[in-house]
């Protein structure tokens, strides 16, 4: 395996995600129970799952679930997808096959830490940073100039996390036709894809823009459904689709059966899921408006494009490592840090904390969060 630094989001997540009494700062949205997601079985589905042979599946994941998944896209069948083990064996294993020695990558960021990590690992890697002080834009230009003959991978998250920036859709069709006239493979992280604020901003799958790009998707944020374990590539380059499976064979071979039944009933009832999960959104926003206006000295906020997170900046004087680790240690209140999200290819804001809005009843938190602020006054 690649030598890999500490992956800082998880080592924070295994000391407090289930012994803080507030998680304020998940990143998926609102999951459900097992009868919950059954209950949105057809039902060849259901009986499917009630009398599933718990052998090996195929690599490439269940027919019945690609074919689930593909529906989701414009240009891109079945066979243009495989599965994983969730969000990140696909994105190390994409990383492994496409980059070498040799190569070089560009990475937006800030960013979920494997898209930085794994191909610095690999080979020389640009990063392009988000601007916060344009409300986290986007400048192709400089996308454009950190390009070089041997780029292989341009690599992005929209909408993004932490920022939770959504691009406009001329702008990403501009980001894949530079990508394509270079003959650059663009990875696009698309796994809060459906949690749009406003449905009609939704961005193209990258997949069905470009033959040469690679959607990579989950059941677990958007959906809410991270303990299925299910991920996928989107790819219309069969050849490269082939190389990820050789890959594969060399970490999970083939998914959980009961997952991926379980991730095809949920890919079919997307629709119901994702409108449910956006309403959720919708009502939880409010509550973290009037939250942060009441603390408008200690925060800027800005709701997210889409997704379920957002970044505020925090202007106090202790700065927010302290302020974080206070919280939680006081208050019992999760947040994430800014330095969970540094770089080490470009300048990252040291003043954010991600905070989360998908989840359901997160009014104890605040309050709790509030209280712990009135009390430091």
């Amino acid at each position: 395996m690649t030598r890999l630094p500490d992956f800082r989001l998880e080592t924070y997540f295994s000391r407090w995600e289930f012994t803080a009494r507030h998680h304020l700062t998940a990143s998926d949205a609102q999951t459900m129970t097992l009868s919950g997601l059954l209950a949105l079985a057809d039902d060849e589905d259901r009986e499917a799952f009630e009398n599933l042979s718990l052998g090996y599946t195929e690599t490439f994941g269940d027919p019945g679930l690609r074919e689930a998944i593909a529906a989701g896209y414009r240009n891109a069948g079945a066979d243009d997808v495989i599965c994983f083990a969730g969000a990140e064996e696909a994105l190390y294993l994409a990383m492994n096959v496409l980059l070498g020695p040799g190569d070089h990558a560009v990475v937006l960021t800030p960013n979920y830490q494997a898209a930085e990590t794994v191909p610095m690992a690999l080979c020389e890697v640009t990063g392009v940073a988000l601007d916060p002080a344009r409300d986290w834009a986007l400048d192709l230009d400089q996308v454009r100039a950190a390009i070089r003959p041997n780029t292989r991978v341009v690599s992005v998250n929209f909408p993004n996390n932490p920022t939770g920036k959504l691009l406009g859709a001329d702008e990403f069709g501009a980001l894949v036709r530079l990508c394509d006239e270079r003959g650059i493979h663009l990875f696009s992280d698309e796994v809060y894809r459906g949690l749009e604020r406003d449905p009609a901003r939704t961005l193209p799958n990258a997949a069905d823009l470009s033959e040469r790009a690679l959607s990579l998707n989950v059941t677990s944020k958007s959906l809410g459904l991270p303990g299925l374990r299910i991920g996928w590539i989107t790819c219309r380059d069969r050849e490269l689709r082939s190389r990820l499976e050789r890959a594969k064979h060399y970490t999970t071979i083939c998914n959980s059966a009961p997952s991926e039944v379980l991730a095809r009933i949920a890919l079919k009832a997307s629709g119901t899921i994702l409108a449910r999960n956006r309403a959720l959104v919708a009502a939880n926003l409010p509550l973290f408006d009037a939250f942060f206006a009441e603390f408008a000295d200690l925060f800027e906020w800005r709701a997210p494009d889409g997704g379920c997170v957002a970044y505020p900046r925090y202007l106090g004087e202790d700065g927010v490592e302290e302020f974080c680790a206070r919280l939680v240690e006081e208050a019992g209140v999760l947040l994430l840090p800014s330095g969970i999200y540094r770089s080490e290819l470009t300048p990252t804001p040291t003043d954010r904390f991600r905070i989360g809005v998908g989840r359901a009843d997160p009014q104890d938190g605040l309050e709790a969060f509030a209280r712990w602020l009135r009390e430091r006054r």
